[in-house]
């Protein structure tokens, strides 16, 4: 095995956090629900303590051991554990049966865990523009003149959803009032001490337990700031004696330390330190065992903490290990009815939760305003709650970017129940900086290099202004400011003001030659009044006025595009509407633009004409398999010809695959394009690698330079691409109709 992945999952035992998501139906639990009673006099028989310890994705063998406990009739009185071991544990003190979780476990996937942000389709066409740009993660805040960052790598509000469901036990109650009496441990990371928890609220509770530093954002519970219980009692058996223990029965998944030739990396030194802590309290704790205790230690082999995608796999090898200790288990069992009797208690009815609720609340928003994030929600008052609707309210909010943490409470007051949600601000904003990089080659003479900063300043004001710069340098060099201002805490219409430079060349082609370069910029200023389609689309209609200029840098004079600067003064429609679920890979959804320029000399213009384009793209995948539809067309409204400075430049990968990157230049276009791609890998927190084909017809009319090709055109392509860290990259080859090819690669934004 890589030591070095090896190493990473076993720091990032947040993973931990997900399995719970596979453990729990979203049923809400009764707080007038008795405790189980022991099913014998506790007197006549001992008192049974389960301790369930830590491992990330490890934990699933407690699935596999609790499996042997019920076959040899063993009755648990109470149940202490520690990150997974509390996840697994909460849901088994609550009511959950062990084919329930098994049947859930086998749906669980590192994939499904770790994305935290909604579905595309539920962002805010801003932060959905983004995406068009150069621009990759992660974002960093600007705070007093510093840079700073997220405090994990998974702010844990997916592992939230995932802990909402299995926690049944809604509001904030007592542990020993549970089925089976239960504790969870966590670690103060101001002071460094355990904290054992005894009442509370269940899902927060497990949070706070599974809290990995750097991987998982700490919990806030009762003013401590909390992070996983494995630094200080991985395996609580001392919680367990505390219960009232006379016999423990302890399963340890905790990972063993890394040998020497693992420790080859920053990340593996990092990881082996949080393993030599966990490890010496895990030694502490099995000291404390009794020659009547049972210790059950699982053969994980080299399953690490991150294995989600292996939990079934892993599962029965916690049945295996519980089968070893089948002796000692025997002689702790109950007669058949009296097992059922307890079990028949331990396993509670649940029902739904119907009760309405009668007010939201926000807590603690310092700038955002409370009616804005209402605005988001699809939960409403004096209705009874939907846990899936609540949960995609959730992520809806935090999707909003202005926010580390999101959760919510219930809190029943005399005569009224408020749904509470708190929305904990970024502690690192509320200004914010990204970077982007884009790199391009076609392997012969054309290969470009740009980096991208963005800076934003976001709730300049109480109906959530922000003020984004975007600054661009390489082949095309740019700056971008505009000062978004909502009109309403709905953000429904906007007006914009904004300035803008560009400059840029482009190459000229009679056929395959390159016969002249163009220099091309403009510097504008304008103002945009629109309106935004909750998450569908956006409408923009303004007015801009600057200066353009073209200029022949290498060709013959006759190319020349005129003026080396002529005025700009216009009006521009433009609409959008996306519901793509990914930009650059998606699989399911669709998209659509308008866009109208109307130049005129009223306005202050040198020329007057009319441009304008629109294209579509639809998706549709079955399973693996995906079909991407894609059409484009532009050309000139009136009798006025488009400038040369301002055609249509095409030509380039998946635009006529085979050609150049902006070969082809004329004034008006057609284009359609039928894509299948495959995904050939998954991943984690990217979407992966694709392998795909293309077939692309397209027609460019009235070409600036005699000779090129203005007749139909034909081109397919080849093509693999991946999601990564930097942004999506690809390498292809296209070929056209007429004998034109050529090889692709690109990183960032490419078509």
């Amino acid at each position: 095995m890589n030591s070095k992945l090896r190493s990473f999952n076993k720091f990032s035992g947040v993973f931990a956090a997900i399995l719970c998501a596979a453990l729990l139906p979203g049923m809400a639990w009764s707080s007038t629900t008795p405790a189980a009673s022991p099913a014998a006099d506790p007197a006549k028989r001992p008192k049974i303590c389960l301790v369930l310890s830590g491992g990330g994705a490890r934990g699933a063998a407690h699935i596999g051991v609790l499996k042997v406990l019920e076959r040899y009739r063993v009755p648990i009185d109470c149940i202490a554990g520690t990150s997974m071991g509390a996840l697994v544990g909460a849901a088994y003190a609550t009511g959950m049966q062990i084919d329930e979780m098994t049947k859930i476990t086998g749906a669980i996937s590192t994939e499904l865990l770790l994305k935290e942000e909604p579905p595309r389709e539920e962002l805010s066409m801003q932060r959905k523009q983004e995406d068009y740009t150069l621009l990759f993660g992660p974002e960093f805040g600007v705070v007093g003149g510093s840079l700073k960052l997220p405090k994990g790598a998974v702010t844990g509000v997916q592992l939230e959803t995932v802990l909402r469901k299995l926690s049944k036990a809604k509001g904030f109650h007592r542990f020993d009032a549970l089925p089976i009496p239960y504790r969870a441990v966590a670690t103060n990371l101001v002071t460094g001490e355990a904290v054992v928890f005894k009442e509370g609220e269940l899902a927060n509770v497990m949070r706070a337990s599974m809290s990995v530093p750097g991987a998982v954002a700490p919990a806030e519970v009762g003013g401590m700031l909390l992070v996983d219980g494995m630094l200080t009692q991985n395996l609580p058996v001392q919680v367990a004696r505390s219960m009232g223990a006379d016999i423990v029965i302890a399963v340890n998944v905790g990972t063993p330390l890394l040998r020497r030739d693992q420790l080859d990396g920053i990340l593996g030194v990092a990881s082996q330190m949080v393993s030599i802590l966990t490890e010496q309290n895990v030694q502490a704790s099995l000291a404390l065992l009794k020659p009547t205790d049972i210790l059950i230690s699982p053969e994980l082999g080299e399953y690490t903490t991150a294995d989600f995608d292996s939990l079934i796999k892993i599962a029965p090898l916690g049945e295996a290990a519980a089968e070893k200790v089948s002796a000692q288990l025997a002689q702790l069992s109950l007669p058949a009815a009296q097992y059922a009797a307890l079990r028949q208690r331990q396993i509670v009815a649940l029902a739904p939760d119907v009760l309405p609720i009668n007010e939201i609340r926000f807590d603690h928003l310092r700038r955002v305003n409370p009616e804005t994030v209402l605005g988001l929600m699809e939960t409403t008052v004096d209705q009874p709650l939907d846990q899936d609707t609540l949960d995609s309210d959730m992520r809806r909010i935090y999707g909003t970017g202005d926010f580390e943490h999101v959760n919510y409470r219930l809190i029943d007051e005399p005569g009224r129940r408020v749904l509470a949600v708190d929305a904990v601000e970024k502690t690192w904003g509320p200004n914010f900086l990204r970077f982007g990089l884009g790199l391009s080659s076609d392997f012969s003479s054309n290969a470009y290099f740009d980096l991208a900063i963005s800076y934003r300043k976001r709730w300049i004001n109480s109906l959530g202004a922000n003020w984004r710069t975007l600054l661009q340098f390489g082949r095309t060099k740019s700056l971008l400011s505009e000062f978004y201002q909502p009109v309403n805490t709905t953000g429904s219409y906007f007006v914009a003001p904004y300035v803008s430079f560009v400059s840029s060349s482009f190459d000229l082609y009679q056929g395959d030659n390159n016969i002249a370069t163009y220099s091309t910029g403009s510097s504008l200023i304008g103002v945009d009044v629109g309106t935004q389609f909750q998450r569908y689309g956006e409408l923009r209609m303004g007015l801009m006025t600057g200066t353009l200029s073209a200029e022949l840098d290498t060709g013959p004079p006759e190319l020349s595009p005129g003026p080396g600067r002529v005025a700009e003064g216009a009006a521009r429609v433009k609409l959008v509407l996306d519901r793509l679920n990914n930009t650059y890979f998606p699989r399911s959804g669709w998209r659509s633009t308008l866009d109208v320029h109307s130049s005129n000399t009223a306005l202050g213009a040198s020329d007057s004409y009319t441009k304008w384009s629109a294209d579509a793209m639809a998706v549709y995948s079955l399973g693996e398999h995906t079909f991407n539809a894609y059409v484009k067309a532009g050309g000139r409204i009136g009798d006025n010809p488009l400038p040369r400075y301002n055609q249509f430049q095409w030509g380039g990968f998946l635009n006529q695959s085979g050609y150049k990157t902006g070969q082809l230049y004329g004034e008006n276009l057609a284009f359609g394009r039928l894509m299948y791609y495959h995904r050939i890998k998954r991943a984690s927190l990217l979407e992966g690698a694709y392998g795909g084909v293309s077939l692309e017809l397209g027609k460019l009319g009235g070409p600036l330079v005699f000779g090129s090709p203005d007749d139909l055109l034909k081109s397919g392509s080849l093509f693999i691409g991946a999601d990564t860290p930097v942004g999506p990259a690809y390498l292809g080859f296209g070929r056209a109709g007429d004998g034109n090819q050529s090889f692709y690669f690109f990183l960032g934004r490419a078509f």
